[in-house]
Order: structure tokens, then C-alpha cells, then sequence
């Protein structure tokens, strides 16, 4: 019985650690996903605003 559990351990402790790197790489690219989305939606909301807004150089209006 003590010959089975002492061969399994190694291959449990191993299952474990794959378990918690896969957890983590995945929790982390989840948090990069949210966090490149927050990125894209500021410099979107960026754009739309410098895009509404009038050029303010002196010669950009040209009344012709």
C-alpha cells in the first residue's frame, strides 16, 4: 500500500505544479486582455475626440 502511494506522490506533486502554472498563465492573459481593451477603448474615445474637435492651427481654416 506504502510502495503505491510513494510512487503516485511524485506524479501528484507534478500534476499540481502544471495545474498552478497553467492557472496562472491563463489568469494572466485574461488580465492582459482586459487590460490591451481598457488600452484600445481610451484611445479610441482619444481619437474620437481630437477628430471632433477643429484643427487650431492658424492655416488650417482656409475660407476660399
Amino acid at each position: 500500500m506504502w510502495a503505491a502511494l510513494e510512487t503516485l506522490v511524485p506524479s501528484i506533486g507534478l500534476l499540481f505544479l502544471l495545474y498552478l502554472v497553467l492557472r496562472h498563465m491563463m489568469e494572466g492573459d485574461r488580465r492582459e486582455r482586459i487590460a490591451q481593451a481598457q488600452w484600445e477603448e481610451e484611445h479610441k474615445s482619444d481619437r474620437a475626440d481630437a477628430q471632433a474637435q477643429p484643427p487650431t492651427t492658424p492655416g488650417a481654416s482656409q475660407d476660399s
